[in-house]
């Protein structure tokens, strides 16, 4: 008798193990899908919360680093969170009274972006694209310096890559200032305060930050395009819904 008191507590407790567990894994599904309705909620696509925004994805094509379209970029849509989205478009505000635009690369950035770009350094350079993104520094270099990570801040959807253009009078994105190198220029060159720049190219990235910084968002100083609101709304969760939108926009 004692020995089927002890199989049963046995029976019981492995029982209660495995209810255990059930129970926990569901309480992750429960907890993954409201943070997917949270960020539902608070994301907003760039061009349709305002639509005079240039943008120019460029994970989206191949005109990158990798020379190729960027896993989780398969759809041109460019995300951020609303109270991004509500901070850049003051400053948009502020640029068209005078006849420029925002321009925008980036902004949102799922976390298998990042990884696809871990893949990419283990890959053999391509010589054309190392003159023209790399020139001074090798693949490991990029990671090893801080140029690539294993985590991006924007993948917190609260960061963004960009420039200045000239609003042609139709409205169309102009010629974009001139700030010394392109975007995505792994070099010291990118640093906001280079000492090789001209005056005039100082002059536009201090617009740039000048405006940026007016309306709340933080300057990255190695590199001129880069900024993040300063008080973005998940400063701890990095997602990984693809460009075509989080969950409940698609």
């Amino acid at each position: 008798m004692n020995g089927g008191i002890r199989c049963w507590g046995k029976i019981s407790r492995r029982a209660g193990r495995r209810f255990l567990w059930v129970a926990w894994c569901w309480s992750v599904c429960l907890i993954a899908a409201v943070r997917g309705d949270a960020a539902a909620d608070r994301f907003v696509e760039i061009r349709q919360f305002t639509p005079d925004i240039a943008v120019d994805l460029r994970y989206h094509g191949s005109n990158n680093f990798l020379g190729r379209p960027v896993q989780g970029y398969a759809v041109d849509r460019c995300w951020i969170t609303l109270p991004a989205a509500k901070q850049l478009a003051k400053v948009q505000a502020e640029l068209r009274r005078f006849g420029f635009s925002l321009k925008v690369f980036d902004a949102y950035r799922p976390q298998q972006a990042v990884d696809d770009f871990l893949r990419w350094i283990k890959e053999p350079a391509d010589p054309r694209l190392k003159r023209r993104f790399f020139p001074s520094v090798t693949k490991p270099q990029l990671l090893a310096d801080g140029y690539i990570a294993a985590r991006s801040g924007h993948s917190r959807g609260s960061s963004i890559d960009l420039t200045i253009v000239v609003r042609e009078p139709d409205g169309r994105a102009g010629e974009e200032l001139d700030m010394g190198t392109e975007f995505d220029y792994f070099d010291p060159a990118s640093h906001s305060e280079h000492p090789g720049l001209t005056p005039r190219q100082r002059a536009n990235r201090l617009l740039l930050r000048t405006l940026m910084e007016r309306h709340g968002f933080v300057h990255y100083a190695e590199e001129w395009w880069h900024f993040r609101l300063k008080d973005e709304p998940f400063p701890d969760t990095w997602f990984n819904f693809p460009t075509s939108g989080p969950p409940g926009k698609r």
